[in-house]
């Protein structure tokens, strides 16, 4: 027998008003999988509309009536009775001022949000003094504090960071965030890399630890999941920041480090075997995949081992090249995704373990038999930049087939937004895959949600993927940014509340976060936003290194997107109109000079 809720709940509702009868002041709404919900409006509730950061309060108590007009998509906070079948609404929240506005799908929307957050981390790491990332701390408060007791340096944080502050510049054109971005890849090759002449690879430090003038580099990974071994995504996020300022700057000695950690990557992590794919982890004296002490890692492949590679360096590595050998490599990692990671006979979720034989990893740490929601949003975001490059029909199909499950199983279709880990399969007393730790929502996940079903939804000319890439980016924009504070929250509660109980879920800066997810979600939201779905003009910055770029060509593909879905407008060098550039290939060629220039480029939608 089903337990009964007795009691009152406060709990929150994202849907589409369907009708509003003023006289009683009850308006009904449909939630995204079309749930009715009848709310009447408590004499003291109150509504707002979404706002960025640095933005003033919106208020619309005094005309939250007259707003509630079908179709209109909106959040409603408020009480569950369990003698009544109305709820009791006490906070609304509007996606926009007009009954189909969406605020976040202003052309200008993420490049301010990006700015805030770039403002944000320089302030909190930097405060008001010179960027030095000699008093760069991993671990950040919920206030955006450094800690004063964990001196730690961890690389793939700081690249992370790195990748952020290149992001903000590019979209913004603020030199302090450029500034940022080559101190900290500075940084990181002077003090993180280590350059293996014998093998003639490079491979990067998980961490430093600064005492003053004193540091001990920590070699091996000393994570929980990663203990004493190399894992690959530590190698593959040291190079995100690093690879994003390539873009900005054209710095050859980036390059080459990009180019002998992947070196790295073939000659370890690449299983040369018939099976194919990356390993997980390394054993830091023989940098051997298959060594008895990396013990729960020996032989393993995981998703991030093989699918972290696109998003986090390679397809920013081929946007700013366009060389050939790093269109093969992702290829290769899509092909290798397309073949192994589904497991629909099984489960709606993807696999993401596996043993070298690509055989089922069902037992390992604490993952066993789950699925990490976002892994799944990320794939099949990925598959459709892929898809651009190298058109495959499986690579639709697939990306399609998880678009279709996802939301079924992994979002909160009451009250928006998507989930952290749970079961792959379903318990046998129960039709939910049921939550492994808890219902939370995680910000990184949010954004592999927002990007999915925004590329999804302009690539594919769908509405539908368009709506569900909508619903994410309220849930986001609503809940996640402390506009108090600064920053991004790392996770809410279920009903939106920022979940802030304490450890990394308390703080702006961890092991586990720092200025990636939420400086990509805005750049490549907005990216997908102006250029596949409201076709507005967005600007890009640059500032090359003389005798950086081959050739003198700099290429400003924002993204991987359907041909010929953008191109060149106009380009400004030092404030300047430059007319030497390639409208239809989105290169520049840069002028011969010694000095280093500014280059802005606006790119306009022609689809």
């Amino acid at each position: 027998m089903n337990a009964q809720i007795n009691f009152p709940v406060s709990d929150l509702i994202a849907g589409y008003v369907v009708s509003y009868d003023a006289e009683d002041g009850i308006f009904v709404l449909h939630t995204s999988d079309r749930r009715e919900f009848k709310v009447k409006l408590s004499p003291m509730a109150y509504a707002k509309v979404i706002q960025n950061f640095d933005e003033a309060y919106i208020d619309a108590t005094g005309t939250m009536g007259a707003w509630l007009t079908p179709g209109r998509f909106l959040f409603v906070y408020g009480v569950f009775y369990p003698d009544s079948d109305v709820f009791d609404g006490k906070q609304v929240v509007f996606a926009g001022k007009k009954a189909e506005e969406y605020v976040f799908e202003k052309q200008d929307w993420w490049i301010k949000q990006v700015y805030a957050l770039g403002k944000f981390y320089i302030k909190a790491q930097f405060g008001e003094d010179a960027i030095d990332y000699r008093y760069y701390r991993t671990d950040l408060s919920v206030s955006g504090q450094r800690s004063s007791v964990n001196f730690r340096q961890e690389t793939d944080t700081i690249s992370r960071l790195v990748y952020g502050f290149a992001t903000a510049f590019m979209m913004t054109g603020e030199d302090q965030f450029l500034e940022a971005a080559e101190k900290g890849t500075e940084y990181l090759r002077e003090h993180m890399r280590f350059v293996d002449k014998d093998e003639d690879i490079i491979y990067w430090y998980h961490a430093i630890d600064v005492q003053g003038e004193k540091e001990q580099k920590i070699f091996a990974s000393e994570f929980g999941d990663d203990y004493d071994a190399i894992p690959a995504y530590e190698q593959i996020y040291a190079l995100a920041g690093p690879i994003q300022t390539y873009r900005c700057t054209g710095d050859r000695r980036i390059l080459h480090d990009a180019e002998q950690t992947i070196k790295l990557f073939d000659k370890f992590f690449l299983d040369q075997s018939e099976y194919g794919g990356y390993f997980s982890h390394l054993d830091p004296l023989m940098l051997d995949p298959r060594s008895e002490s990396l013990g729960r890692n020996q032989a393993r492949k995981n998703w991030n081992s093989v699918g972290d590679h696109a998003p986090a360096y390679l397809i920013n590595l081929w946007l700013a090249t366009g060389e050939q050998k790093y269109a093969d490599m992702l290829e290769y990692t899509f092909d290798t995704i397309e073949k192994y990671f589904p497991d629909y006979d099984n489960s709606p979720f993807v696999q993401e373990r596996f043993y070298e034989d690509w055989s089922h990893d069902t037992t390992w740490g604490w993952q066993q038999n789950r699925a990490v929601v976002g892994h799944n949003l990320k794939i099949a975001w990925n598959l459709m930049r892929m898809n651009s490059l190298k058109p495959k029909e499986k690579y639709v199909e697939l990306a399609k087939k998880i678009s279709d499950l996802m939301p079924a199983v992994g979002s909160d279709q009451q009250r928006g937004g998507w989930y952290d880990v749970v079961e792959r399969l379903l318990d046998n007393n129960s039709g939910y895959h049921q939550f492994v730790w808890h219902d939370r929502k995680a910000w990184w996940q949010q954004e592999q949600a927002i990007l999915a079903y925004l590329i999804m939804g302009g690539a594919l000319d769908s509405d539908e993927y368009h709506r569900h890439g909508r619903e994410a980016a309220a849930f986001y924009n609503a809940w996640f940014l402390d506009l108090e504070d600064g920053g991004i929250y790392f996770n809410v509660l279920a009903n939106g509340i920022p979940y802030l109980a304490g450890g990394n879920e308390r703080a702006k800066g961890s092991h586990s976060m720092s200025g990636y997810h939420s400086f990509e979600l805005c750049y490549l939201a907005a990216v997908y936003t102006n250029f596949l779905i409201a076709k507005h003009p967005m600007d890009f910055y640059f500032k090359p290194l003389p005798n950086g770029f081959p050739d003198g060509i700099l290429r400003v593909a924002p993204d991987i997107l359907p041909p010929g879905s953008v191109a060149i407008a106009s380009v400004e060098i030092d404030g300047q109109p430059y007319e030497n550039f390639d409208a239809q290939k989105l290169t520049v060629q840069l002028p011969d000079t010694q000095e280093r220039v500014k280059v802005k480029v606006r790119l306009i939608p022609t689809n």
